[in-house]
């Protein structure tokens, strides 16, 4: 039987792991943890669709699960039930506050537990489909410049708590306008849909995010790399481009589709102002041209 989700249940008590275990696991694959050690791994392990936490647990730990779960890109919008012992109205606050998304008393009826999860399940799904048809753009098909953006905050953020590495790269295709003039506009979103999921399935290999900037320019943003790394993604994305081979009849430097790049690597300087990388960026595509070179990286130490 395929089951219809994958939930994690984390709870520092052997018997409520047990009792959840049996009454979740007819309809869904449920991992038991003990700890916040084994609920990280099962995370890396596992496409997970809900967590069941106990915020009780030892020295505040489910609360900082809470914090953790909701400040990374790829969980935050895990829906988190509370299964407590604490009927206060102010741990149920704090929890709430801190981003899960109910909260239920033990001991608890199995009857609710399986309707709250079914109905906060319910809600994610139609939340993601919702969230995808938001943040994709409609001719490409890859993330768009609301995604991008939503995409770059988070990562912008947990790289300044972290004192770390965060890169951000505009894309030209050049001479795109002589494209469209010479081969027609049918042929040029042709072409930016093949050059788009290129820079995307490119930009996986680097672990970066990929998304359509504006209507001839894409984005990606890298968390963590140096900038030799940089530079081997960008020269990475150079030749996906080039080896598509798509004729550009109106380009006086190529005969080919060819791309101008402009990226900006901040090493742990991190303003209030983070808008201001994006101009950064635009400014170092707008060297590539006086500089008539392929790619140009500033970096802010």
């Amino acid at each position: 039987m395929i089951k219809s989700a994958q939930i994690i249940v984390v709870d520092d008590d052997p018997l409520n792991r047990l009792v959840l275990e049996n009454t979740l696991n007819d309809d869904y694959d449920v991992h038991l943890c003990a700890t916040i050690e084994q609920a990280n791994s099962a995370l890396q392990a596992h496409d997970i669709d809900l967590v069941l936490l106990d915020v009780q647990m030892g020295g505040g730990s489910g609360y900082r699960f809470i914090e953790q779960l909701k400040a990374n890109i790829h969980t935050y919008s895990i829906p988190i039930i509370i299964v407590s012992h604490s009927n206060s109205f102010q741990d149920e606050a704090r929890a709430l506050d801190l981003g899960a998304m109910d909260y239920i008393t033990k001991p608890f009826s199995p009857a609710i537990i399986k309707a709250r999860v079914r109905i906060h399940l319910a809600i994610k799904k139609k939340n993601d489909l919702l969230g995808r048809l938001a943040n994709i753009d409609g001719l490409t098909e890859i993330p768009n410049r609301r995604a991008l953006e939503e995409s770059f905050s988070m990562l912008w953020q947990q790289a300044k708590q972290s004192n770390g590495h965060l890169a951000f790269m505009l894309i030209s295709i050049d001479y795109f306008k002589s494209y469209n003039d010479k081969h027609g506009y049918s042929e040029g979103d042709a072409c930016l849909i093949k050059v788009a999921q290129v820079l995307e399935d490119t930009a996986e290999k680097f672990d970066a995010f990929a998304a359509r900037f504006d209507g001839v320019r894409f984005a990606i943003v890298i968390a963590g790399l140096d900038s030799s790394k940089i530079e081997q993604c960008a020269n990475s994305l150079h030749e996906a481009v080039e080896a598509l081979k798509i004729p550009h009849q109106a380009s006086p430097i190529s005969a080919n589709i060819s791309l101008s790049i402009g990226g900006v690597l901040i090493k742990g300087v991190y303003t209030d102002r983070a808008a201001d990388v994006f101009a950064q960026a635009d400014n170092a595509l707008l060297k590539t041209a006086e500089n008539q070179s392929r790619f140009e990286l500033t970096v802010i130490e």
